[in-house]
């Protein structure tokens, strides 16, 4: 062997921790369990049905008795916290998104139904209006505005029917102003002090929720006097500073978790919220970000556990204490078998 000159030879060689898998996994920094992260659940009417979501390859709209069976499955494999999103029926949808105040709704017939079979499962319920609005908006609709403080007074009271019917936390992901307030005096007011709030504190107007909105038909509709988008409340794609300043209101407000959505492309929102904050920090791998890596994969453009993973990590990485993502089930299995 020829010996190096000594300006090709470093004093230091980083490459000694990159010889073999088994120093690679010794010296790793981040390690993302499966339980850290959240499985979003699409749940529909009926009994043992599932409907297939074509923009979401391997996940479905499933009826009550299904979602079970899989939060089931997922808790065998680690991960045990579940989101529930209702896929509610055209029927049901008003202009106010009066359904989401009936007590006996999808949301609260699914949170009742897991935590009786799955009771040391955390279930987690979104708020906000949108999968009950004909609108399609998160908020109430009024002379061709969202309202805010309106909608905050909605919002506290459906938070408090998902409280009542067993929900860990309740997931207000409206982006209204004053929201996290007035859903947490009315949680305590009602003597649901237990019950958490995962505040999506800086939830992004991005373009990469356009399956999921497919999968509970929940665009805003093109129709007059109705925001033909979400983008007066959500968040412009083009700031940093102002998710600190929702961090700060949120965190003042009572949230007890907070929330970057999407997540790929807001690492650096996730990473300056992580420095800014003691509290837990999720990130929404959301559907886009899902279905572009499922996609290249079926074409073989990429390989779908590699990136997948590599994602995931990069959110972990970035400083998120927790993770929803429609790959759990997927990340889990490759746990299990010691891929990842």
């Amino acid at each position: 062997m020829t010996t190096s000159p000594d300006w090709l030879a470093p004093d230091r060689r980083p490459r000694r921790m990159r010889r073999t898998d088994a120093i690679r996994r010794l010296v790793r920094e981040t390690h993302l369990t499966p339980d850290r992260l959240v499985l979003p659940q699409f749940i529909m009417t009926g009994d043992n049905r599932e409907e297939p979501i074509d923009a979401m390859p391997g996940r479905s709209r499933l009826t009550i008795d299904r979602t079970i069976a899989e939060c089931e499955q997922a808790m065998e494999l680690g991960v045990r916290a579940f989101a529930i999103f209702p896929a509610v029926e055209a029927s049901l949808k008003t202009p106010e998104a009066t359904e989401a105040l009936n007590p006996e709704n999808l949301d609260c017939q699914s949170v009742r139904a897991i935590k009786k079979a799955l009771p040391e499962a955390c279930v987690i319920t979104d708020i906000a209006l949108d999968p009950f609005s004909s609108l399609g908006h998160d908020g109430l609709v009024g002379n061709g505005v969202i309202l805010n403080d309106e909608t905050c007074e909605v919002l506290a009271k459906m938070a408090v029917l998902h409280a009542e019917a067993g929900a860990d936390m309740v997931a207000p992901s409206d982006m209204m102003d004053g929201r996290v307030a007035a859903i947490r005096a009315a949680l305590d007011d009602t003597g649901h002090t237990d019950t958490a709030i995962l505040a999506y504190t800086a939830k992004y107007a991005s373009a990469f929720y356009g399956p999921f909105r497919e999968a509970l038909e929940s665009a805003p509709v093109d129709a007059p006097d109705v925001p033909k988008d979400k983008k007066t409340y959500q968040m412009d794609p083009a700031n940093t500073r102002e998710a600190s300043l929702e961090a700060m209101l949120d965190e003042a407000e009572g949230a007890d978790i907070m929330m970057v959505k999407p997540g790929l492309p807001y690492l650096d929102i996730i990473a300056r919220l992580r420095a800014e904050t003691t509290l837990p920090i999720a990130a929404y791998h959301v559907s886009g970000e899902y279905a572009m890596i499922k996609a290249a994969a079926e074409r073989g453009w990429l390989d779908e556990k590699e990136c997948m993973m590599e994602s995931l990590t990069a959110l972990a990485r970035a400083g998120s204490d927790i993770i929803f993502t429609y790959a759990a089930l997927d990340y889990a299995r490759w746990w299990r078998e010691g891929l990842v």
